[in-house]
């Protein structure tokens, strides 16, 4: 256990016991819909009437502004920890290791599990040190979680997806007949499977509110921002997937009422990141190779073992790492006004401004952080391939990406609290998502010291 955590449970053992706090709320449900930006709320082509009937009698907040870089792996593990991405360790979907030359993957926790990457603490790990149950549906950043009561794992692999979700629940939705031995094919399918998926992760949901009645649950569902991936954001396809996404939460609300604690819940439906249309790519490292910075080999597919720098693309964001650690400040000095002319880039963001600026660590903090990091305007992308040729690649027909500027408005979200403990009929302006945990603890009644987000004391019934 790190020293963060053993002091974050000691003073939060130490608040309860003093306080003997009871929340407004006996259960908390968040639901992240993954790729679900701010303007598909008023847009009126978005067909979403659970959610939205949940906003009427609750609160809706018109911007959530999420977390640098806003892709999937840090933005959940910051709605869950109400801290920035340089606190909870969970700095993007992937990182590049210096010692072993190679890009290290987090999504979807092929590799490591939770206390491996999360460096504080959950608010399921609070509710669990309150004597509280929780439940964890394939959200990310969660594998192996050991104050996760029932929970299946955001993994691709059948057999991860099965080692590490709890055996008690694979056994009930097997006798159920809920076909969770069908995830990893679903995956495979890509767009054609996310339905099914999600489809089957609420079965799982609304079997455990129904059964277990978790004092705290979390669940993640995929499909909106696949499409938006394939096609761009709002589209005919994109409203589809919020649709479905939308029948998803009628399940789950379905559920409450069938287990007899609507009127003590509160739900949080949410998400990760907005979504950028694109038309064209940005590869930083076609413009390093040329000035000598990246080297490569096997045939011009590998990152050779002298090369001095790597951009790791990161969506809308790169991760430039310098390797070479003798001449750091002197190359650093030469690439960022290489990387500065490169069309489609916005901004190069030095490490001095990391905390300020991305809310993240500088590499001599953290390793894993990069040295340089690239953002790319509206309607860019990043990419990462050593073989390509050329800096700036159109891509034809036009695409959604994610990963940009946490100030950017399109990369804003959506929220929506409503239930026990929240005022009703009420629009919030905006929040941060660093905001979601600390509500969530103060809903429960229990302490989360630490945090770097508020409670959202306007959306709550006083």
């Amino acid at each position: 256990m790190s020293d963060v955590m053993r002091n974050f449970l000691f003073v939060l053992v130490a608040s309860i016991s003093s306080l003997h706090a009871v929340g407004p709320a006996e259960h908390v449900i968040l639901v992240s819909i993954d790729g679900w930006a701010h303007h598909y709320f008023d847009d009126p082509k978005c067909y979403m009437p659970a959610v939205k009937e949940l906003a009427a009698k609750g609160v809706r907040v018109k911007r959530m502004e999420t977390s640098f870089p806003t892709v999937t792996w840090t933005n959940h593990t910051t709605l869950v920890t109400g801290v920035h991405p340089g606190k909870h360790g969970v700095l993007a979907n992937e990182y590049f290791d210096r010692k072993e030359r190679k890009k290290i993957p987090l999504i979807p926790d092929p590799i490591f599990n939770k206390d491996e990457i999360v460096k504080t603490p959950t608010i399921y790990d609070a509710a669990k040190a309150a004597g509280m149950t929780t439940a964890g549906v394939i959200w990310p950043a969660s594998r192996g979680a050991t104050t996760l009561d029932w929970t299946v794992p955001d993994v691709f692999d059948q057999a991860l997806f099965e080692k590490y979700s709890t055996p008690k629940l694979l056994e009930e939705a097997k006798a159920l007949g809920i076909p969770y031995e069908k995830q990893m094919e679903w995956c495979k399918l890509g767009n054609a499977g996310k339905a099914q998926r999600d489809y089957m992760y609420a079965q799982l949901a609304t079997h455990i509110i129904r059964m277990k009645k978790p004092n705290f649950m979390a669940l993640h569902l995929v499909s909106l921002d696949s499409f938006e991936h394939a096609h761009g954001r709002q589209v005919a396809e994109a409203y589809w997937a919020a649709n479905d996404s939308d029948h998803r939460v009628a399940d789950l609300i379905r559920a409450t009422e069938g287990a007899g604690i609507r009127d003590k819940t509160t739900f949080i439906i949410t998400t990760d990141h907005g979504f950028v249309t694109y038309t064209k790519s940005i590869n930083a490292n076609v413009a390093l190779k040329k000035g000598g910075f990246v080297k490569t080999a096997a045939l011009g597919k590998a990152l050779a073992p002298d090369s001095k720098v790597f951009a790791m693309a990161e969506g809308g964001a790169c991760f430039v790492y310098v390797l070479d650690e003798t001449n750091r400040d002197s190359i650093l000095a030469e690439i960022g006004h290489i990387l500065a002319k490169l069309e489609g880039v916005s901004g190069v963001v030095e490490a001095k401004d990391f905390s300020t600026r991305l809310r993240h660590l500088t590499a001599a903090q953290d390793p894993r952080e990069p040295d340089l990091v690239l953002l790319a305007a509206d309607g860019y992308t990043f990419t990462d391939s050593l073989a390509d040729q050329t800096e700036i690649i159109p891509n034809d027909p036009p695409k959604g990406a994610h990963g940009h500027d946490h100030l950017m408005p399109n990369l804003d979200g959506c929220c929506v609290l409503s239930g026990a403990g929240v005022v009703q009929g009420k629009v919030i302006d905006a929040i941060q998502n660093v905001d979601i945990t600390p509500t969530m603890a103060r809903l429960l009644g229990i302490g989360f010291p630490n945090a770097d987000g508020r409670v959202i004391e306007d959306a709550l019934a006083k």
